[in-house]
Protein backbone atom coordinates (compact mmCIF):
# COMPACT_ATOMS: atom_id res chain seq x y z
CA UNK A 1 0.00 0.00 0.00
CA UNK A 2 1.40 3.40 -0.95
CA UNK A 3 2.12 6.25 1.44
CA UNK A 4 0.30 9.52 0.90
CA UNK A 5 3.55 11.11 -0.24
CA UNK A 6 3.72 8.52 -3.00
CA UNK A 7 0.10 9.24 -3.88
CA UNK A 8 0.82 12.96 -4.07
CA UNK A 9 3.73 12.33 -6.40
CA UNK A 10 1.59 10.08 -8.57
CA UNK A 11 -1.13 12.69 -8.86
CA UNK A 12 1.29 15.41 -9.88
CA UNK A 13 3.21 13.15 -12.22
CA UNK A 14 -0.03 12.14 -13.92
CA UNK A 15 -1.30 15.63 -14.56
CA UNK A 16 2.13 16.85 -15.66
CA UNK A 17 2.24 14.06 -18.21
CA UNK A 18 -1.12 15.20 -19.57
CA UNK A 19 0.06 18.78 -19.81
CA UNK A 20 3.38 18.03 -21.44
CA UNK A 21 2.71 15.18 -23.85
CA UNK A 22 0.88 17.24 -26.46
CA UNK A 23 4.13 18.96 -27.42
CA UNK A 24 5.98 15.66 -27.17
CA UNK A 25 3.58 13.86 -29.48
CA UNK A 26 3.39 16.80 -31.86
CA UNK A 27 7.13 16.56 -32.38
CA UNK A 28 6.82 12.83 -32.90
CA UNK A 29 4.00 12.99 -35.43
CA UNK A 30 0.28 12.20 -35.52
CA UNK A 31 -1.31 10.62 -32.48
CA UNK A 32 -4.67 9.89 -30.93
CA UNK A 33 -5.52 10.92 -27.41
CA UNK A 34 -8.48 10.44 -25.07
CA UNK A 35 -7.58 12.94 -22.33
CA UNK A 36 -8.47 12.40 -18.69
CA UNK A 37 -7.30 15.69 -17.21
CA UNK A 38 -9.45 16.35 -14.17
CA UNK A 39 -9.92 12.66 -13.30
CA UNK A 40 -6.58 11.95 -11.62
CA UNK A 41 -7.90 11.34 -8.10
CA UNK A 42 -10.15 8.46 -9.15
CA UNK A 43 -7.37 6.29 -10.50
CA UNK A 44 -4.56 7.28 -8.15
CA UNK A 45 -6.66 7.06 -4.99
CA UNK A 46 -7.99 3.63 -5.93
CA UNK A 47 -4.73 2.06 -7.05
CA UNK A 48 -3.06 3.30 -3.85
CA UNK A 49 -5.18 0.75 -1.96
CA UNK A 50 -3.64 -2.23 -3.72
CA UNK A 51 -0.90 -4.61 -2.72
CA UNK A 52 1.97 -4.87 -5.25
CA UNK A 53 0.73 -8.26 -6.47
CA UNK A 54 -2.83 -7.07 -7.15
CA UNK A 55 -4.09 -6.46 -10.68
CA UNK A 56 -5.90 -3.85 -12.75
CA UNK A 57 -7.64 -3.72 -16.12
CA UNK A 58 -8.34 -0.21 -17.34
CA UNK A 59 -9.79 1.60 -20.34
CA UNK A 60 -9.00 3.86 -23.27
CA UNK A 61 -9.08 7.06 -21.19
CA UNK A 62 -6.93 5.82 -18.34
CA UNK A 63 -3.85 4.76 -20.25
CA UNK A 64 -1.52 7.28 -18.58
CA UNK A 65 -2.92 7.82 -15.10
CA UNK A 66 -3.65 4.15 -14.38
CA UNK A 67 -0.33 3.06 -15.84
CA UNK A 68 1.66 5.59 -13.83
CA UNK A 69 -0.25 4.97 -10.62
CA UNK A 70 0.46 1.22 -10.93
CA UNK A 71 4.17 2.00 -10.90
CA UNK A 72 5.17 2.03 -14.55
CA UNK A 73 8.65 2.95 -15.69
CA UNK A 74 8.13 6.34 -17.31
CA UNK A 75 10.65 5.83 -20.11
CA UNK A 76 9.21 2.44 -21.07
CA UNK A 77 5.71 3.90 -20.95
CA UNK A 78 6.61 6.86 -23.15
CA UNK A 79 8.35 4.51 -25.56
CA UNK A 80 5.10 2.57 -25.93
CA UNK A 81 3.08 5.75 -26.44
CA UNK A 82 5.48 6.75 -29.21
CA UNK A 83 5.44 3.35 -30.92
CA UNK A 84 9.01 2.43 -30.04
CA UNK A 85 10.39 -1.11 -29.84
CA UNK A 86 11.52 -0.87 -26.16
CA UNK A 87 7.98 0.04 -25.04
CA UNK A 88 5.89 -2.16 -22.77
CA UNK A 89 4.20 -3.80 -25.78
CA UNK A 90 7.18 -3.32 -28.09
CA UNK A 91 5.47 -0.29 -29.62
CA UNK A 92 2.53 -2.30 -30.91
CA UNK A 93 -0.10 -1.38 -28.33
CA UNK A 94 0.33 2.35 -28.09
CA UNK A 95 -1.45 4.41 -25.47
CA UNK A 96 -4.82 2.80 -26.13
CA UNK A 97 -3.71 -0.76 -25.37
CA UNK A 98 -0.71 -0.36 -23.07
CA UNK A 99 -0.10 -3.19 -20.61
CA UNK A 100 2.58 -4.04 -18.05
CA UNK A 101 1.89 -7.66 -17.17
CA UNK A 102 4.75 -8.11 -14.65
CA UNK A 103 3.62 -4.92 -12.90
CA UNK A 104 0.02 -6.10 -12.60
CA UNK A 105 -1.37 -3.79 -15.29
CA UNK A 106 -3.21 -6.22 -17.55
CA UNK A 107 -3.97 -3.62 -20.16
CA UNK A 108 -6.71 -1.56 -21.70
CA UNK A 109 -8.94 -1.73 -24.73
CA UNK A 110 -10.49 0.79 -27.05
CA UNK A 111 -13.75 -1.17 -26.99
CA UNK A 112 -16.26 0.44 -24.61
CA UNK A 113 -16.74 -1.96 -21.71
CA UNK A 114 -14.52 -4.54 -23.37
CA UNK A 115 -12.29 -5.02 -20.35
CA UNK A 116 -15.10 -5.84 -17.91
CA UNK A 117 -15.72 -9.49 -18.92
CA UNK A 118 -11.98 -10.04 -19.16
CA UNK A 119 -11.65 -8.80 -15.59
CA UNK A 120 -14.32 -11.27 -14.47
CA UNK A 121 -12.49 -14.12 -16.18
CA UNK A 122 -9.23 -13.22 -14.47
CA UNK A 123 -11.00 -12.87 -11.12
CA UNK A 124 -12.43 -16.36 -11.64
CA UNK A 125 -8.91 -17.66 -12.25
CA UNK A 126 -7.70 -16.01 -9.03
CA UNK A 127 -10.55 -17.64 -7.12
CA UNK A 128 -9.87 -21.06 -8.61
CA UNK A 129 -6.21 -20.75 -7.64
CA UNK A 130 -7.24 -19.83 -4.09
CA UNK A 131 -5.20 -16.65 -4.37
CA UNK A 132 -5.75 -13.68 -2.08
CA UNK A 133 -5.03 -11.27 -4.93
CA UNK A 134 -7.80 -9.00 -6.19
CA UNK A 135 -8.45 -7.10 -9.39
CA UNK A 136 -9.74 -3.58 -10.04
CA UNK A 137 -11.85 -3.28 -13.19
CA UNK A 138 -12.09 0.27 -14.58
CA UNK A 139 -14.60 1.49 -17.16
CA UNK A 140 -16.47 4.65 -18.08
CA UNK A 141 -20.06 5.69 -17.46
CA UNK A 142 -21.02 4.85 -21.04
CA UNK A 143 -19.90 1.25 -20.54
CA UNK A 144 -22.56 0.69 -17.89
CA UNK A 145 -25.18 0.71 -20.66
CA UNK A 146 -23.43 -2.14 -22.46
CA UNK A 147 -24.64 -5.71 -22.13
CA UNK A 148 -21.29 -7.05 -20.98
CA UNK A 149 -21.40 -4.77 -17.94
CA UNK A 150 -24.60 -6.37 -16.68
CA UNK A 151 -23.59 -9.90 -17.61
CA UNK A 152 -20.25 -9.47 -15.87
CA UNK A 153 -21.70 -8.06 -12.66
CA UNK A 154 -24.24 -10.87 -12.55
CA UNK A 155 -21.57 -13.54 -12.95
CA UNK A 156 -19.14 -11.92 -10.51
CA UNK A 157 -21.89 -11.54 -7.92
CA UNK A 158 -23.16 -15.10 -8.32
CA UNK A 159 -19.69 -16.58 -7.88
CA UNK A 160 -18.46 -13.99 -5.34
CA UNK A 161 -15.39 -13.19 -7.40
CA UNK A 162 -12.50 -11.05 -6.06
CA UNK A 163 -13.07 -8.04 -8.31
CA UNK A 164 -13.97 -4.41 -7.62
CA UNK A 165 -15.86 -2.62 -10.39
CA UNK A 166 -14.87 1.04 -10.66
CA UNK A 167 -16.80 3.42 -12.91
CA UNK A 168 -14.73 6.42 -13.99
CA UNK A 169 -17.82 8.59 -14.32
CA UNK A 170 -16.84 11.79 -16.13
CA UNK A 171 -20.49 12.69 -16.85
CA UNK A 172 -20.31 12.19 -20.63
CA UNK A 173 -20.30 9.29 -23.06
CA UNK A 174 -18.68 11.10 -25.97
CA UNK A 175 -21.06 14.08 -26.30
CA UNK A 176 -24.01 12.64 -24.35
CA UNK A 177 -24.60 13.55 -20.72
CA UNK A 178 -25.39 10.54 -18.54
CA UNK A 179 -28.69 12.10 -17.45
CA UNK A 180 -30.00 11.66 -20.99
CA UNK A 181 -29.30 7.93 -21.21
CA UNK A 182 -30.04 6.68 -17.69
CA UNK A 183 -33.22 6.91 -15.64
CA UNK A 184 -31.37 6.71 -12.33
CA UNK A 185 -29.62 9.34 -10.25
CA UNK A 186 -26.42 7.37 -9.65
CA UNK A 187 -24.74 4.54 -11.52
CA UNK A 188 -24.08 2.83 -8.19
CA UNK A 189 -27.83 2.08 -7.95
CA UNK A 190 -27.32 -0.65 -10.54
CA UNK A 191 -25.47 -2.72 -7.96
CA UNK A 192 -28.75 -3.55 -6.20
CA UNK A 193 -29.89 -5.63 -9.16
CA UNK A 194 -27.00 -8.01 -8.53
CA UNK A 195 -27.07 -8.08 -4.73
CA UNK A 196 -23.73 -6.34 -4.26
CA UNK A 197 -22.77 -3.10 -2.50
CA UNK A 198 -22.92 0.05 -4.58
CA UNK A 199 -21.54 3.44 -3.64
CA UNK A 200 -21.18 6.81 -5.36
CA UNK A 201 -18.10 8.75 -4.31
CA UNK A 202 -16.64 12.19 -5.00
CA UNK A 203 -14.11 11.09 -7.60
CA UNK A 204 -12.17 14.33 -7.20
CA UNK A 205 -11.42 13.60 -3.53
CA UNK A 206 -8.39 11.30 -3.25
CA UNK A 207 -9.09 10.39 0.37
CA UNK A 208 -12.76 9.58 -0.26
CA UNK A 209 -11.80 7.37 -3.20
CA UNK A 210 -9.12 5.64 -1.16
CA UNK A 211 -11.42 4.86 1.76
CA UNK A 212 -14.26 3.56 -0.41
CA UNK A 213 -12.06 1.35 -2.58
CA UNK A 214 -10.06 0.03 0.37
CA UNK A 215 -13.28 -1.22 1.99
CA UNK A 216 -14.32 -2.87 -1.29
CA UNK A 217 -10.85 -4.44 -1.60
CA UNK A 218 -11.19 -6.01 1.83
CA UNK A 219 -14.61 -7.39 0.96
CA UNK A 220 -13.33 -8.93 -2.28
CA UNK A 221 -10.18 -10.31 -0.67
CA UNK A 222 -12.13 -11.99 2.13
CA UNK A 223 -14.34 -13.93 -0.28
CA UNK A 224 -17.46 -11.79 0.05
CA UNK A 225 -17.52 -10.85 -3.63
CA UNK A 226 -17.51 -7.71 -5.75
CA UNK A 227 -18.63 -4.13 -5.23
CA UNK A 228 -19.55 -1.35 -7.65
CA UNK A 229 -18.16 2.12 -6.96
CA UNK A 230 -19.21 5.14 -8.99
CA UNK A 231 -16.27 7.60 -9.02
CA UNK A 232 -17.95 10.85 -10.01
CA UNK A 233 -15.56 13.23 -11.72
CA UNK A 234 -15.28 15.25 -14.94
CA UNK A 235 -13.00 15.46 -17.95
CA UNK A 236 -11.90 19.01 -18.64
CA UNK A 237 -11.24 18.40 -22.32
CA UNK A 238 -13.21 16.85 -25.13
CA UNK A 239 -13.78 13.16 -25.74
CA UNK A 240 -10.73 13.09 -27.99
CA UNK A 241 -8.39 15.46 -29.79
CA UNK A 242 -10.98 16.06 -32.53
CA UNK A 243 -13.77 16.98 -30.09
CA UNK A 244 -14.56 20.72 -30.17
CA UNK A 245 -16.62 20.58 -26.97
CA UNK A 246 -19.70 22.20 -28.53
CA UNK A 247 -22.08 20.27 -26.26
CA UNK A 248 -20.76 21.83 -23.03
CA UNK A 249 -20.66 25.43 -21.88
CA UNK A 250 -17.45 27.15 -20.79
CA UNK A 251 -19.19 27.87 -17.49
CA UNK A 252 -19.74 24.16 -16.84
CA UNK A 253 -16.12 23.33 -17.55
CA UNK A 254 -14.86 26.19 -15.37
CA UNK A 255 -17.08 25.05 -12.51
CA UNK A 256 -15.43 21.65 -12.53
CA UNK A 257 -11.96 23.11 -12.88
CA UNK A 258 -12.54 24.81 -9.54
CA UNK A 259 -12.97 21.28 -8.13
CA UNK A 260 -9.53 20.25 -9.42
CA UNK A 261 -8.47 17.06 -7.59
CA UNK A 262 -4.81 18.03 -7.76
CA UNK A 263 -5.32 21.40 -6.13
CA UNK A 264 -7.62 19.92 -3.51
CA UNK A 265 -5.20 17.21 -2.48
CA UNK A 266 -2.26 19.59 -2.36
CA UNK A 267 -4.23 21.66 0.12
CA UNK A 268 -4.98 18.56 2.20
CA UNK A 269 -1.28 17.74 2.36
CA UNK A 270 -0.40 21.26 3.48
CA UNK A 271 -3.26 21.62 5.96
CA UNK A 272 -2.45 18.24 7.48
CA UNK A 273 1.20 19.11 7.96
CA UNK A 274 2.32 16.28 5.70
CA UNK A 275 4.22 18.66 3.42
CA UNK A 276 5.01 22.35 3.31
CA UNK A 277 3.68 24.56 0.55
CA UNK A 278 7.14 24.70 -1.02
CA UNK A 279 7.51 20.92 -0.91
CA UNK A 280 4.14 20.47 -2.58
CA UNK A 281 5.02 22.92 -5.32
CA UNK A 282 8.37 21.21 -5.85
CA UNK A 283 6.47 18.07 -6.91
CA UNK A 284 5.36 19.91 -10.05
CA UNK A 285 8.87 20.57 -11.26
CA UNK A 286 10.14 17.13 -10.28
CA UNK A 287 7.31 15.48 -12.19
CA UNK A 288 7.82 17.63 -15.27
CA UNK A 289 11.55 16.92 -15.24
CA UNK A 290 10.94 13.17 -14.97
CA UNK A 291 8.41 13.17 -17.80
CA UNK A 292 10.54 15.33 -20.09
CA UNK A 293 13.58 13.17 -19.48
CA UNK A 294 11.60 10.00 -20.19
CA UNK A 295 10.10 11.46 -23.36
CA UNK A 296 13.39 12.69 -24.74
CA UNK A 297 15.00 9.31 -24.15
CA UNK A 298 12.05 7.47 -25.67
CA UNK A 299 12.23 9.59 -28.82
CA UNK A 300 15.73 8.21 -29.46
CA UNK A 301 14.59 4.58 -29.37
CA UNK A 302 14.14 2.56 -32.59
CA UNK A 303 10.75 1.76 -34.04
CA UNK A 304 9.77 -1.85 -34.74
CA UNK A 305 11.44 -3.08 -37.90
CA UNK A 306 9.28 -4.26 -40.82
CA UNK A 307 10.82 -7.72 -40.50
CA UNK A 308 9.38 -8.33 -37.01
CA UNK A 309 6.22 -6.22 -37.04
CA UNK A 310 4.05 -9.31 -36.57
CA UNK A 311 5.99 -10.56 -33.56
CA UNK A 312 3.74 -10.99 -30.52
CA UNK A 313 0.72 -9.57 -32.35
CA UNK A 314 -1.02 -12.94 -32.06
CA UNK A 315 -0.57 -15.62 -29.44
CA UNK A 316 1.70 -18.45 -30.61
Amino acid sequence: MKSWLDVAADVRRSVTLKKSRRSIYTRAGAWHDAPSIGQEAASVGSIATLRPEDLIIHHHRGHAIHTIAKGANLTTMMAEFLGKEPGYCRGRGGSMHIADIPGGNLGATGVVGGGIPTAVGIALALQMRRSDRILLSYFGDGATNEGEFHESLNMASTWKLPVVFLCDNNQYGMSMNVSKVMNIAHISERAASYGIPGQSVDGNDVLAVYEAVLAADERARSGQGPSLIDLMSYRWRGHSKSDRNLYRTPQEIDEWKHKCPIRRFKQVLVDGGVMTRDEVEDIDQAAKTAIDRAAEEALTFPEPSPENMEAEVYAP
